[in-house]
């Protein structure tokens, strides 16, 4: 396929964007917000649900063979192009008023993540990029600029951000964890996708969280890879298919594995 078709992708997804943007923002802060536990005991939002309705209603018009997989609804479809959907990544943050929350929209071509975008509309910001047409950040497809990952070549010079301690336990890696955050320069919690973002604007080094589902990355991986830097997970696998995280900026890769391992 041609990198013509994944142009016309990414204009869809943005457009999808600019609409669940508003649903997302009318829910957000809303006094009457609806929140449940779901069986994961993750919260869910009527938010995250009216958002992925609308994205899946959108995609089954606009790209009638292509399959999709979504954090709420699971999957449909069965083309080798898949939507892989997370309506609203940072739900807990949303639910609390915390401005760091982004609707995913990835497509990838069988095991191969193609485009990718992320909108994060109250911090005003969104990121995209398309396999061969580097990563973006900005408003709008408009209003744009190109971003690339940090130079930083020395795990003692470097930004680590992490979400969250307690997963780092549970999978017995806490130890190579506080290693890794003990040899950076700098660390802190972004968390969720945003992590991942400042990854590729150059701003963080090292971004890795210990347990992700497909949707909870799939979005990410283009625009880290576009960006100059790596996407892989834990056992060193590229893109988002491990149930784990790991971004860099590529020259300290090798070594943020190691640790973490």
């Amino acid at each position: 396929m041609t990198k013509h078709n994944y142009a016309d992708d990414l204009r869809l997804a943005h457009v999808i964007a600019d609409q669940v943007d508003s649903i997302t923002m009318s829910r957000f802060r809303a006094l009457d917000l609806k929140v449940e536990t779901k069986p994961d005991l993750t919260p869910v939002s009527d938010a995250d649900r009216a958002a992925e309705d609308f994205i899946r209603g959108q995609l089954a018009r606009a790209r009638t063979r292509d399959a999709i997989v979504g954090e709420e609804y699971g999957s449909a479809g069965s083309g080798a192009r898949r939507w892989i959907v997370d309506p609203i990544d940072g739900t807990k943050n949303f639910v609390r008023g915390v401005p760091v929350w982004a609707t995913l929209i990835a497509l990838a071509d069988g095991d191969e993540v193609v485009v990718g975008l992320v909108s994060a509309p109250a911090l005003g910001r969104r990121w995209w990029a398309a396999q061969g047409s580097g990563a973006w950040t900005g408003k709008s497809l408009a209003a744009a600029s190109r971003m690339s990952v940090s130079g930083v070549s020395r795990v003692a010079d470097a930004s680590f951000s992490y979400a969250s301690i307690g997963g780092w336990e549970e999978r017995g890696s806490l130890e190579g964890f506080l290693n890794l955050t003990r040899a950076c320069a700098r660390t802190r919690g972004y968390g969720d996708f945003w992590s991942y973002m400042l990854v590729a604007d150059g701003a963080v080094d090292i971004a890795a969280e210990p347990e992700l589902e497909v949707y909870d990355m799939a979005a990410l991986v283009p625009i880290v890879v576009e960006a100059g830097g790596t996407f892989t997970a834990l056992d060193g696998t590229p893109g988002p298919w491990g149930g784990n995280a790991v971004a860099t900026n590529g020259k300290l890769h090798k070594e943020a594995l190691e640790f973490l391992a």
